[in-house]
């Protein structure tokens, strides 16, 4: 992949603060896009952005709670102002919500809905009329391993993944033909902030976010429907597509679902 290969598109990227989208935004721009920035937190945005911008490339910062559908709007307006078009979606919003379910409450269950599937779902419905009007695009969600194999006390987690994960295989079928492309990232753990308190046994260690954002642009570039990695989490879920109840076991021995320190 070379360092000009996405050279004259532009790319909305949430959950930019930190984590997958930090990485991702970053090489994006390494790689010739420029990036529209969402996020909560302002000062964070505006360090990448500078950072971004030192490399002699392009950002826009737009403070967004994607859980809001009137700063999704703004986000997409200020980027169709600054930049006149919009060719990569990367829907990467998402909260870490932990709950047994035998005592999860309907306010967790919502609160987990409205960050890890509408704050995703929002800025999708938004950006497709753009996209189909223009007949060019590419949508990627960054779903979890979670949404393949539900893991203990993950329940409000998973339901919103799952979800989520469900509409886009929806939205990359009835896309085909139309010049849109829908990928799917399934990350098992990753050394993310969102999941800095979270031990986890040594066949799911975490992996650097940086080896997703490589994973998201080779992905964009070979029009993949879905990622999954690292590969060894691709054992676990063709166990589980064969075998729900030996998936169930290994995740028990391996204690999958990790401890919280």
């Amino acid at each position: 992949m070379d360092g000009a290969s996405f050279q004259g598109r532009v790319a909305i990227v949430t959950g930019a603060s930190s984590g997958i989208g930090r990485a991702t935004a970053l090489a994006l721009a390494d790689h010739g896009a420029c990036v529209a920035l969402a996020a909560r937190r302002t000062s964070a945005l505006e360090e990448l952005a500078a950072q971004i911008v030192s490399k002699g490339r392009e950002a826009l910062v737009v403070t967004t709670d994607v859980t809001r559908q009137d700063q999704v709007e703004r986000l997409m307006s200020q980027t169709l102002a600054r930049w006149g078009q919009v060719d990569i979606l990367v829907a990467n919003s998402g909260q870490y919500i932990r709950s047994p379910v035998a005592k999860v409450s309907p306010s967790i269950l919502e609160q987990s809905m409205a960050i890890n599937f509408y704050g995703n779902v929002y800025p999708i419905l938004l950006v497709l009329p753009h996209m189909l009007a223009r007949q060019s695009g590419h949508i990627v969600l960054v779903s979890t391993m979670d949404a393949k194999k539900g893991l203990p006390l993950d329940a409000p987690y998973v339901a919103a993944k799952a979800a989520m994960s469900g509409f886009c295989e929806v939205l990359r079928q009835e896309l085909r033909g139309s010049g849109i492309f829908v990928t799917t990232v399934f990350p098992a753990r990753v050394d993310t902030p969102m999941i800095d308190h979270l031990k986890v046994p040594w066949i799911s260690a975490k992996i650097p976010p940086e080896a997703v954002s490589r994973a998201i642009l080779r992905g964009i570039q070979r029009r993949k429907a879905e990622i999954i990695l690292p590969p060894r989490a691709i054992l676990l879920h063709a166990l589980n597509f064969f075998s729900p109840g030996l998936a169930d076991s290994a995740a028990r021995f391996f204690h999958l679902q990790g401890w919280e320190n």
